[in-house]
């Protein structure tokens, strides 16, 4: 969506805040021990005293208040009663709507221990990517710019990036118009970025994979169990000075 007006902007600021307080909590208490299905619960409550509604129950009916994914389970991942374990990659993902406005958000942790020195890499590389490709949200730029960006991080420290998610476009809708944010140059993605763009930007950044496939239940996407995957993400608001973190 385009943010043209300063209600619109006060209202993404506000459901942006209630997503991102939400990540930060639970990732917080995404510890070894943690259960799933209680920091979904957290969540739950957490919305509910903001006046807040989940956007996966709202929008889809999707079995729980947040997307809880642990290692090979890239996004989509139900909260389920399950243990955390050490050296589990845990990824958050929250997003919300209160006044007709959307908000979404993610990151990653490792619980505990690391079981591998290339599992801290990851994490950094993915957040890192996530700032390059918010770096290139600015006036004048393409769609495809942002994905490109994210891309050259991700490959440049040995890593490949998913590329069947992207992020999209949010505001009034979860998904809204741009439909696409590829984590790569994708050339029809080349609509041009203007003041206002509202946008939800995410990485998924892989050990080796480049393609979730769904199984089981007709939510959760897995890559292969040897390759963990790391998301990390931010609702941003497009300005003439540059791009803003809402989350």
């Amino acid at each position: 969506m385009i943010a043209n007006n300063h209600e619109a902007k006060v209202k993404l600021e506000a459901i942006g805040k209630i997503v991102a307080e939400i990540r930060e909590t639970l990732i917080e208490k995404a510890v070894p021990g943690a259960n799933i299905a209680v920091l979904d619960a957290i969540a739950k409550d957490m919305l509910a005293a903001n006046g807040a509604e989940s956007a996966p129950i709202h929008d889809y009916e999707f079995p729980g208040y947040t997307c809880i994914s642990l290692n090979e389970v890239v996004a989509h991942g139900i909260p389920k009663d399950r243990i955390i374990q050490e050296g589990d990659i845990v990824n958050i993902d929250v997003s919300a709507v209160k006044d007709g406005y959307y908000a979404d958000t993610g990151a990653t942790r490792i619980a505990g221990t690391p079981a591998s020195p290339r599992h801290t890499a990851l994490l950094a590389c993915s957040r890192a990517a996530l700032e390059a490709g918010i770096a290139a949200a600015v006036p004048g730029n393409r769609i495809y710019h942002i994905g490109e960006a994210i891309y050259k991080v991700a490959v440049s420290d040995g890593f490949t990036v998913i590329r069947n998610l992207t992020g999209h476009g949010i505001g009034k809708a979860l998904h809204d118009r741009p439909h696409q944010i590829s984590n790569y140059l994708v050339k029809k993605e080349n609509q041009m970025i203007k003041v206002g763009h509202v946008l939800a930007i995410e990485t998924f950044v892989s050990l080796g994979d480049e393609w979730v496939d769904e199984r089981f239940n007709g939510w959760e996407l897995y890559t292969s169990p040897k390759n963990r995957t790391a998301q990390f993400e931010h609702t941003v608001l497009v300005s003439a000075e540059g791009p803003i973190i809402l989350t």
